[in-house]
């Protein structure tokens, strides 16, 4: 295997760990009664203001100065990828775990990996045909998931996440890679600090529209360590890796790489949420998702 190849997939895994946490720490905040519209837009008000720090403390205040210069420079770009790529993505995400356990939603969000291929292939990015077969398994496994939790008591509501979900699941990518094609320039914390303070038009807009209240205590606590983990070090770790990709093979492996948060995910929510142990064809749809994963890795391998 590639040492590039191997370097990203290390990165990969490493940043799926850490986004993990998204999905825990949302879970647990919906069922203590936090409101979603403020476990998202914490998530990079926290963000905005720990980087604004480090920036300043580390990179001196010219350094921040001047990227504010370009923010307000390409304001509209920013804007449109931030509120796509961190705005949409992530208020869906919230909004499906008040009433989805953390790990169906991180299967279920798995989606990406497929939405990424239509996303690089409507930039005009080649892919070879001879991924989409780890893919297919993968989608399997979302819908072998999805179908063993569905039940007739909440039916209307899982066929709402999961359409949810799936636009989530696009709206990450194209911001991605609005950004990976026209700002690519930017390193990983300057990307992920414009693209969150890009996505504030959107919270704005999405505060007028629902009635949300004030955040629950817990939610400032909670939220502040969702920004620390997933939103600084997972998001960052993710976009560096994307960034060193040398072709569109390798910019699907590192987004096949999240699929392992659903193993992230289900484990620490059996440990510290007590959730049930999913059933044997949940396991089965679960193992396929990270089977197709290893298939696009040893698709790397050998190209």
């Amino acid at each position: 295997m590639k040492k590039n190849t191997v370097k990203i997939l290390f990165i990969g895994l490493l940043s799926a760990l850490f986004f993990s946490s998204t999905f825990i720490l949302n879970r647990y905040i919906a069922i203590e009664g936090g409101h979603w519209f403020w476990s998202a837009t914490l998530r990079y008000i926290y963000m905005v203001l720990i980087l604004i720090v480090g920036f300043t403390v580390f990179k001196g205040y010219d350094y921040f100065r001047n990227l504010m210069i370009d923010f307000f420079r390409n304001f509209l770009f920013w804007s449109f990828s931030g509120s796509i790529g961190f705005g949409i993505f992530y208020a869906l995400i919230c909004y499906v775990s008040d009433s989805s356990p953390a790990w169906v939603v991180a299967t279920t969000w798995q989606f990406t990996i497929i939405a990424s291929l239509i996303v690089l292939s409507f930039f005009g990015r080649k892919i070879p045909s001879s991924i989409y077969f780890s893919i297919l398994i993968i989608f399997t496994g979302i819908l072998v998931v999805n179908f063993a939790f569905i039940n007739i008591e909440n039916l209307q509501t899982q066929i709402l996440n999961i359409f949810l979900m799936i636009i989530a699941s696009f709206a990450y990518p194209i911001g991605n890679q609005l950004v990976w094609e026209h700002q690519n320039d930017k390193t990983s914390f300057e990307k992920v600090f414009l693209l969150s303070l890009g996505s504030f038009p959107f919270w704005i807009i999405l505060s007028l529209i629902f009635d949300v209240g004030v955040p629950s205590s817990s939610q400032y606590t909670s939220i502040f360590v969702v920004a620390i983990l997933s939103g600084i070090m997972a998001t960052s770790l993710f976009l560096y890796a994307r960034s060193k990709a040398q072709n569109s093979s390798q910019i699907a492996l590192i987004d096949a790489t999240q699929s392992t948060e659903v193993i992230f995910t289900l484990t620490i929510e059996m440990i510290f949420l007590s959730v049930i142990v999913p059933s044997s064809m949940m396991m089965s749809g679960i193992l396929c998702v990270i089977v197709g994963m290893l298939l696009l890795a040893y698709y790397n391998k050998l190209h």
